[in-house]
């Protein structure tokens, strides 16, 4: 990661892509989405354990964490409130770049679900991405921000995808023509793993500490349920 402006993002044709006691009372937090000044955030603001996840949609393992976690940590963690999830996007090449546009685009609660898909979608659309034509990639590296953007939408079936979830064409395309956002998402990456040390996707931060080692969600099981038995002993 040597450039955080976005003009400098190009798509290689190699590239592969202090606890609280006990948890806040009984409440559905899986339906709790707030947009947070680096991500978002699924689940109780207060909880006691605050994860952030950094992830690149582009990243297979992050994919593979999302598939492993999701019932254990969104209903045993999240749900009860001992824990909140903050996604954040770090931007390994320009299509995550467009990835992360469409899973922002809509309402805030719309994200974990737009999130959900495209992760589960990853096999299909990086099978896509690996046989990209010469002149696919003149488009997705040349031209303007937003041109770029619907380009590797199209080519990487982001439409069809999001389709069922009610958002039409033009509805992606003002998302992915947000220049501005854009800009954001990529300077936001940068100095995200500058502030701490992250080297790869996906890596966590638990109470503003990175997890040096954990990068999947066996390993990140056993500490959230080490915590976990902390904070239990904590109320004996």
């Amino acid at each position: 990661m040597t450039s955080w402006t976005l003009s400098g993002l190009a798509l290689a044709a190699s590239t592969a892509l202090a606890f609280s006691a006990t948890p806040a009372a009984a409440q559905h937090w899986n339906g709790t989405v707030e947009e947070t000044a680096q991500g978002f955030r699924l689940g109780d603001p207060d909880a006691p354990l605050q994860l952030i996840e950094f992830v690149s949609y582009t990243c297979p393992h992050c994919a593979h964490f999302e598939e492993e976690s999701e019932a254990e940590l969104r209903y045993l963690y999240i749900h009860e409130g001992y824990a909140a999830l903050e996604v954040r996007h770090l931007i390994r090449n320009i299509a995550d770049v467009a990835a992360a546009l469409v899973t922002e685009c809509g309402e805030t609660d719309q994200f974990f679900v737009n999130h959900r898909i495209m992760m589960h979608e990853q096999d299909n659309w990086l099978a896509r991405a690996r046989e990209l034509t010469p002149g696919q990639q003149a488009r997705w590296n040349s031209g303007t921000i937003g041109s770029r953007m619907r380009a590797i939408a199209s080519d990487l079936g982001f439409y069809e995808m999001m389709e069922p979830q009610g958002y039409t064409v033009s509805d992606l395309d003002q998302c992915l023509s947000d220049e501005a956002r854009a800009d954001q998402l990529v300077a936001a990456s940068g100095a995200n793993a500058a502030e701490y040390g992250v080297q790869g996707t996906p890596s966590f931060v638990l109470n503003g500490t990175l997890l040096p080692g954990v990068h999947s969600w066996p390993q990140l099981s056993q500490v959230l349920l080490s915590e976990r038995e902390n904070m239990s002993e904590g109320t004996e």
